[in-house]
């Protein structure tokens, strides 16, 4: 299994080097969202499925991890029906072949094993996804800009979220604390960004919301190894989720 992840991961790389540009078109704006949806999944997948390797009764975890799997089909779906570039229908079918390994691992016990294989498929899942959406550009308006850093503020919380478990089941590496300590790093540029918008009095309420609740987070997440309480801090996150949800229904509106 190991020797096909290696295969896979030399085959995806190839595909992102021969990956080009196009002219941005509507249909582009669709794959980039797609791919964004992706990138999200990608992380939300792996950090539910370390939860239910915690708790393998909880069978709303079980059913919440299939929902997943049917949300990564429908982008994946939409990509295909839109995009006409050869190398990005390439590396979505790379894609598609690993969401169907990680159907496999669903349907079997989980253990150390393959936790450390949906650990590599989530990052197989996230650089998929990257490289199809460099492939497809598209001129952002300054609140397309702004909505896409509300998006990519979901994803950093998932990712952060997703090795907070993993340091914390058996996975406690250096190689893990720098990517969740760099996806920290990245949401702190990314709320700046919030913060240093102008908006109207009901967004600035969320706003302040949004930094309390992010603050209070960062103090569990560096106490991680003394402090394990996986349960409020998925509450916790999906709180904040919420608020970015708002500020990013603004912007949504507003383009």
């Amino acid at each position: 299994m190991l020797n096909y992840k290696n295969i896979f991961h030399t085959m995806l790389l190839l595909f992102i080097v021969t990956l080009t540009s196009h002219a941005a078109t509507r249909g582009d704006v669709k794959v980039i969202e797609a791919s964004e949806n992706i990138r999200y999944l990608s992380q939300k997948l792996v950090k539910e499925y370390l939860f239910f390797y915690k708790n393998p009764k909880k069978i709303e975890v079980k059913n919440e991890l299939d929902k997943i799997l049917l949300s990564l089909n429908d982008d994946f779906r939409i990509i295909a029906a839109t995009t006409k570039d050869t190398d990005t229908k390439d590396v979505l079918e790379f894609l598609a072949y690993s969401k169907d390994q990680i159907r496999e691992i669903f349907d079997e016990e989980p253990n150390q094993e393959k936790v450390a294989l949906m650990l590599d498929y989530s990052e197989t899942l996230l650089e998929g996804a990257e490289s199809i959406a460099s492939a497809h550009n598209y001129d952002f308006s300054d609140e397309e800009k702004m909505l896409m850093v509300t998006k990519k503020m979901e994803y950093l919380l998932e990712r952060i979220t997703k090795y907070y478990m993993a340091i914390n089941v058996g996975f406690d590496n250096v190689t893990n604390k720098e990517s969740m300590q760099e996806s920290i790093n990245k949401f702190d540029e990314n709320m700046k960004m919030i913060n240093a918008y102008k908006y109207p009095a009901v967004q600035v309420r969320e706003q302040v919301k949004m930094n309390h609740s992010w603050e209070s987070n960062k103090v569990f997440f560096s106490k991680s190894k003394d402090l394990f309480i996986p349960v409020l801090m998925l509450h916790s996150i999906g709180y904040l989720e919420n608020i970015i949800d708002n500020i990013a229904l603004y912007h949504s509106k507003n383009q």
